[in-house]
């Protein structure tokens, strides 16, 4: 994948395909190193809204301490589109995190961070304070190939008490199943006390899907919950 030739859907497409093949987090890791360089042509090619969306849900639901000063997490920030959409929203505060150091490079460049960190999360709590974020995002990476959904719990752990959780995934036919036990995961939670609903929106029109049986484009979903 090299960042020199002109994209194409085609190509954007094949790469995306091959992503949920990876067998290993090792191989994801690798994978993810290498597709760093091309990672924005190819998402803006399938019309990925996801970052977008997310930053609006927060946005329309945020209140309290000016936006500036409010510390935003930004799990799986890849090369920082989810900061980028953010801070145009009016957010400056951004710690970041990937498993990827190809993609942790980009984002470096970027400028928008105040830190960034190594993690793969999974088995594994995050590298990070209770308590710590007013606002906590994870967009386009809760998938079964990528994060079991007992993970959320470390995004929550993160929050501050009153803080936000944003999280996002994909709604299509390949992903139904992650979806009802990621949503199983959120009700649990929610009947622990740990956090409450604040919004759930369904969106039609997500990215062009990119499987061979999929045609036009997939839904997804953006989910926000409260720390209690």
């Amino acid at each position: 994948m090299s960042s020199a030739e002109t994209r194409t859907f085609e190509m954007a497409k094949d790469v995306i395909q091959s992503v949920h093949v990876q067998s290993s987090v090792a191989d994801q890791i690798h994978f993810y190193d290498r597709w760093a360089q091309t990672y924005e042509q190819d998402v803006e090619l399938i019309e990925y809204r996801a970052p977008a969306l997310a930053a609006g849900r927060v946005s329309a639901h945020f209140s309290g301490e000016p936006r500036a000063a409010a510390a935003v997490l930004d799990v799986a920030c890849g090369t920082g589109l989810v900061a980028k959409t953010m801070k145009r929203e009016g957010f400056q505060h951004f710690v970041g995190m990937d498993c990827s150091e190809g993609m942790l490079q980009s984002a470096r460049r970027s400028g928008l961070y105040r830190e960034l960190k190594m993690a793969v999360l999974g088995d594994q709590p995050l590298p990070v304070p209770s308590g710590e974020f007013k606002v906590v995002m994870i967009v386009g990476a809760l998938s079964a190939s990528h994060i079991p959904a007992k993970a959320i719990r470390e995004l929550c752990r993160a929050a501050e008490q009153g803080g936000l959780v944003c999280m996002t995934t994909r709604t299509n036919r390949d992903n139904l199943d992650y979806k009802a036990a990621l949503e199983g995961e959120m009700k649990q939670m929610e009947d622990e006390g740990l956090w409450r609903r604040v919004d759930v929106t369904h969106v039609t029109e997500w990215e062009r899907g990119v499987t061979d049986q999929a045609t036009g484009y997939i839904p997804g979903c953006v989910y926000l919950f409260q720390k209690l």
